[in-house]
């Protein structure tokens, strides 16, 4: 499978960031990869009103991203937000949701989503102010590859991709606008490996760009991104990996390779229950 990884900066309009998708799928499917991942927040960047502009995922914003796909032969997996009911004080929420459609190449249509399960509650950030946390794993089968999602902070929780692994994965994707800050970058690298050896699977780390690399504007403390997105191999070495500005990252994964890595450290089997 060729896979590709579209390191793009979105900000406040989602008119705009949907011609940045419209845009970069077709790079993507011009260089003949069939998935296309894009960050976290491609919808709206963080540090934005999200609820208002949170749609269910058969909505607008999320047909159009469709009809993208289906126009450019690939399935697009991306983040947007969709409605989540008040918090128990009466503050308006939002899903942090994975939207992954289109089409496979024998013309499947591939239509699913995943709402993030671990909120970024750290670094004086508190995402579940705002967010409402997802409940179940999600995986999507393209062309006989299957493949988990993940978003951004999930990739500190090494069980949801075993959980992955074990449901048959060849790769977990996983969108982020991880967080700036001393050292983040360094964890950004130690941990999607980590989870790649952890799992013994691809993992398509796919992050926003750093906005000052592409001269956009940024929120103060808001997650808005630090690039370095990532594609990963089952046994931890880095295939691809992005600097700071808007960049496409693509990839031939060697299906093979999780099945010898999985025979050769077969850490799934050997795990036990403590």
């Amino acid at each position: 499978m060729r896979i590709a990884a579209a390191q793009i900066v979105t900000g406040e309009d989602t008119r705009t960031n949907l011609e940045l998708v419209r845009e970069w799928t077709r790079h993507a499917a011009d260089a003949g990869a069939q998935v296309v991942v894009f960050p976290e927040a491609t919808q709206r960047q963080f540090g934005h009103n999200l609820t208002s502009i949170a749609e269910p995922v058969d909505g607008p914003w999320a047909d159009q991203v469709r009809q993208i796909a289906y126009d450019a032969g690939v399935v697009v997996v991306l983040g947007m937000f969709t409605p989540a009911s008040p918090n128990d004080d009466g503050r308006e929420r939002v899903t942090n949701t994975l939207l992954a459609v289109g089409t496979d190449s024998a013309g499947n249509r591939i239509d699913a989503s995943y709402d993030k399960i671990h909120l970024y509650d750290a670094f004086g950030f508190l995402e579940s102010d705002t967010v409402a946390p997802g409940e179940g794993l999600v995986r999507v089968d393209v062309d006989g590859v299957r493949i988990g999602l993940a978003t951004c902070y999930d990739v500190r929780f090494p069980a949801l991709f075993t959980a992955h692994a074990r449901a048959g994965t060849h790769v977990t994707v996983l969108p982020a606008s991880w967080g700036a800050g001393p050292g983040k970058v360094d964890q950004w690298r130690l941990l999607t490996r980590a989870r790649a050896l952890d799992s013994t699977q691809y993992i398509v780390a796919c992050g926003q760009g750093n906005p000052a690399a592409a001269y956009a504007p940024a929120v103060d403390g808001a997650p808005t991104g630090v690039g370095h997105s990532a594609i990963v191999s089952p046994m931890g070495r880095v295939l691809a990996e992005a600097g700071e500005e808007p960049e496409l990252l693509v990839v031939d994964l060697d299906l093979d390779a999780v099945e010898t890595a999985r025979r050769n450290v077969p850490v799934l089997e050997n795990a036990r229950q403590l």
